[in-house]
């Protein structure tokens, strides 16, 4: 533990009778933001600690998986600033392109007016405006979860030096052909009328049909072939049909051509190793610009691209077909085959996984489109690299593999987008064909014809540059210089590959070499307390806010901490956030008692002579205890750190030492002021030990205790070495003792304050000392003239022999015991049964046969411990 040098001791301090989050938690944040103890200085010697925040979009607020991530990254943080470091917590927030520009084309529609009334301009304009009304929200909530966020140094990926950062990069990549226009297939919403990413496509099972047409000759023929496909509209796009090289079946067809229904044209036969001949009937059709594995078989036969769909789906290929809908199109054209009696099978309805835009729910048609390219092949190598080389740490490290699989097979990523907020990507055109790239220092190109591109980038492209662009780069600057490389990156297993790889990809590319930061963490998603996905259409989506207001903050951020395991899905239930509003009452309980009591940090530690066993037994725990949470720290083991902390000051601090003590201060004199003054050491470290998880109850408790300025620049504690193995064994057999007695209470239907004499032996045992302390905790009196032993208890070395004559109803009792008993001994009989069969055995499953083997443990532990309670019956 160490000495704090900002406390004083505490005259006459007092706390409330109870613990009210809501009359405190907004106070102590503006008071900590006041006194502006979460900024950072860049010219400071201390070292740094950086982490950035995943910027959340600007379109909404805050959901419970921000409130799980912002808890994590706030733990770190309190915990580094509290141990000296330079502590940088960027915050700020993301653009949001495509989810943005729905929210306000979605006003606009109210107004009955599109985009396209107001113009490109003046509808940027707009969303600019619509982000000053409603940007707040999001940095509300965060004040309200206690997040110790730097906020003079807030950005936003559209801001002038994030924008000077996008158009230098882009610049830099195009320079070095890294960064090229081309057509190739992308995600497609016909609703949004833009190429999407990965992410921002949502894949789930609809109902469709499976339609095997025809395909050649009429029926029987032997230059016919029948394929199968959920998506007939397509086939007026058709330019081939493949088959596997080895199918023996349609060897006679390779290289020839056969007839494309309904459109007159005749169409070849290509081999191609993509087909899998064991699916359907081992022949696909091939529609290059309509397909994305297509368009690779097109590429490796040189087949023409064909586009049958302009950019809302609806079908441009001449005939009956042109002007449908893409659903009205495939309707049709499937009746029409029928007629043709080209129909060989149809399977309604057909359940297959179909992807659709995120952000409008519209399907996503695949599309030929000409599009802006990174080519990501050297720089994908270089984020593999580093971690390979061990620059940078995946923890869990069995979530590398999932980096490696992803970085080691990216295909080039397509970052244009066909929207008009966003950052636009600085090419110009001119009137003779000329593209030029303009960098921030260059000349924009003027004069007649000149135009600039009209797509935006995609919004990952900015956020790639987080790590770097919120420090001023390209300048060189001194927040630069002392906080990049971050040193983790708190972040969710579902963003690995979309945020962190191209985090990575541009942060070894800009900052030559250097990657972004030294550790990844990552988390998991917050699930419903059954494991189920949190989602508003399933009806179990909660709104964090909820629980703060009626639980406090602090309550939720140790509910989200206890089920942070690395890389895990953490559930979560409104019963378990009531359950830490009772901790962190506990924790304001005890503290209260303790300065009742005269708890106190003034002077030093008395020597450990003049303690009692259990003062030196709680502070030997509570030195082991600093050691056990600093190596979760490292470790990212929030759960495990948590639950130390709460069995430590819920059960050692609070239950056992208090109560064991309360025989100490009740006696007063010199014993007491021991004790007191241990008690707040004890409390003060705890206190420290927790605030990180749960920061507003224990900063109004620290600073009561301790007359501090305030815990959040407190010294974080440390191990001081000190051990007393002798004092805890002997608070161990103390322990043992009460469990044990409690138990017995308890199975002789003993109400927990009903007295009972009973005549203690500890003669020449480590618990003579606390006899006064047991009696204490098990409502034992002294045992008086008229006492009558009824029951004797061996335990730990002594004996606890007590006088029930009048307390229980013995006859009852041994009747219900002897009920228990005979149960116990059937399932011991059956488990045992089982374990001997060996047929059984050779084909049970290893967990059935060791859930039996449990069973039986605890049989035969029932067993033990329901015959020695017959056994302590009066009259046994």
């Amino acid at each position: 533990m160490t000495e704090n040098t900002q406390q004083q001791p505490a005259s006459n301090p007092e706390l409330p009778t109870q613990y009210a989050p809501a009359e405190v938690e907004g106070k102590l944040y503006e008071r900590w933001v006041e006194r502006g103890y979460f900024e950072a200085d860049a010219k400071s010697g201390k070292p740094p600690y950086t982490i950035v925040i995943p910027p959340p979009n600007v379109t909404g607020s805050l959901h419970l998986g921000h409130a799980f991530e912002h808890t994590l990254i706030d733990i770190l943080t309190r915990r580094k600033r509290m141990q000296g470091y330079e502590t940088l917590w960027q915050p700020g927030m993301d653009h949001a392109g495509i989810a943005t520009q729905n929210v306000v084309e979605r006003e606009l529609a109210k107004e009955g007016k599109s985009r396209h009334d107001l113009g490109r301009e003046a509808f940027v304009e707009r969303v600019w405006q619509w982000k000053g009304e409603s940007g707040g929200q999001i940095s509300g909530q965060m004040k309200r979860l206690g997040d110790g966020v730097a906020w003079s140094r807030e950005r936003f990926t559209m801001d002038e030096g994030l924008s000077q950062a996008v158009q230098t990069i882009f610049k830099k990549l195009y320079d070095d052909e890294l960064i090229y226009r081309a057509e190739r297939i992308i995600n497609w919403c016909p609703r949004c009328l833009t190429a999407i990413s990965d992410i921002e496509v949502e894949y789930q099972d609809d109902d469709g049909e499976l339609v095997s047409i025809r395909y050649g000759g009429g029926d029987g023929e032997a230059d016919s072939i029948v394929v199968a496909t959920t998506r007939a509209e397509t086939m007026l796009g058709d330019t081939a049909v493949a088959v596997h090289p080895a199918d023996e079946r349609y060897r006679h067809l390779v290289g020839t051509e056969i007839e494309l229904p309904l459109t007159g044209r005749r169409i070849p036969v290509v081999a191609d190793e993509h087909v899998d001949p064991e699916f359907g009937t081992g022949a696909v059709k091939v529609t290059p610009a309509h397909d994305p594995n297509d368009f690779e078989i097109g590429r490796r036969h040189g087949l023409p691209n064909l586009a049958v769909m302009d950019e809302r789906a609806v079908i441009t290929a001449h005939g009956p077909f042109q002007g449908l809908d893409r659903l009205e199109a495939r309707s049709a054209i499937v009746a029409a085959l029928r007629a043709e009696g080209r129909i060989v099978a149809e399977k309604r309805p057909y359940v297959h996984s179909v992807g659709h835009c995120s952000r409008c729910k519209t399907t996503i048609e695949p599309r030929l489109s000409m599009q802006w390219w990174v080519k990501v092949g050297p720089l994908a190598k270089a984020a593999g690299d580093a971690v390979r080389d061990g620059k940078v740490r995946i923890h869990p490290q069995e979530m590398e593999k999932r980096y490696f699989d992803w970085v080691d097979n990216l295909h080039d990523w397509c970052i244009s987008r066909q929207l008009w907020w966003g950052h636009r990507i600085p090419v110009w055109y001119g009137p003779n064909g000329e593209v030029v790239c303009v960098g921030p220092d260059d000349e924009v190109p003027t004069g007649g014809g000149w135009h600039q591109e009209t797509d935006v980038l995609d919004t990952w492209f900015s956020s790639g540059l987080w790590p770097f662009s919120t420090m001023g780069w390209p300048e060189q600057t001194e927040s630069l210089a002392k906080f990049y490389p971050n040193s983790v990156l708190v972040t969710g297993y579902d963003i690995l590959f979309f945020w962190v790889a191209r985090m990575m990809m541009f942060g070894i590319y800009a900052m030559d070499g250097t990657p972004p930061f030294h550790t990844i963490a990552l988390h998991g998603m917050v699930r419903d307390q059954f494991g189920k996905k949190m989602s508003k259409s399933f009806g179990n989506a909660v709104n964090p806010l909820d629980w703060m207001d009626k639980y406090g903050s602090d309550a939720l951020r140790f509910t989200l901490a206890r089920g942070a395991n690395p890389g895990v899905d953490v559930p979560i239930g409104e019963d378990w956030v009531q359950g830490s509003r009772n901790f962190a009452n506990k924790i304001w309980n005890a503290t209260r008692f303790a300065l009742m009591n005269g708890a106190t940090v003034e002077g030093p530690l008395p020597s450990a002579e003049q303690m009692s066993a259990t003062d030196r037994w709680i502070l030997s725990r509570l030195n082991s205890v600093v050691a056990e949470v600093d190596a979760y720290y490292e470790d990212y083991q929030f759960a495990k750190l948590s639950e130390t902390l709460f069995h430590f000051a819920w059960d050692e601090v609070f239950d056992w030492y208090v109560e064991l003590s309360k025989t100490t201060f009740m006696g007063g004199g010199e014993a007491a002021k021991v004790s007191a003054r241990v008690l707040g050491e004890v409390l003060d470290t705890t206190l420290r030990l927790l605030h990180p998880v749960v920061p507003f109850v224990t900063e109004t408790l620290w600073t009561t205790l301790t007359g501090g300025e305030s815990v959040v620049i407190a010294d974080w504690p440390e191990d001081s070495g000190f051990r007393d193995a002798a004092a805890e064994q002997e608070i161990e057999l103390v322990q043992r003792v009460v469990t044990e007695v409690r138990r017995f209470r308890s199975d002789q239907g003993l109400q927990p304050g009903q007295k009972v004499p009973a005549r203690l032996t500890l003669d020449g045992t480590a618990l003579a000392p606390h006899e006064g302390a047991i009696r204490q905790l098990l409502r034992l009196q002294p045992e008086g003239e008229s006492f009558h032993a009824t029951a004797t208890l061996p335990v730990a070395g002594a004996e606890v022999v007590l006088d029930l004559s009048g307390a229980i109803d013995v006859a009852a009792e041994r009747k219900r015991l002897a009920k228990d008993l005979a149960a116990a001994e059937k399932e011991k009989a059956q488990a045992t049964a089982k374990l001997g069969n060996e047929a059984f055995l050779a084909k049970a499953p290893d967990n059935v046969v060791d859930k039996i083997r449990g069973r039986l443990a605890k049989a035969e532990e029932d067993i033990e411990r329901i015959s020695a309670q017959l056994s302590a019956l009066p009259g046994a």
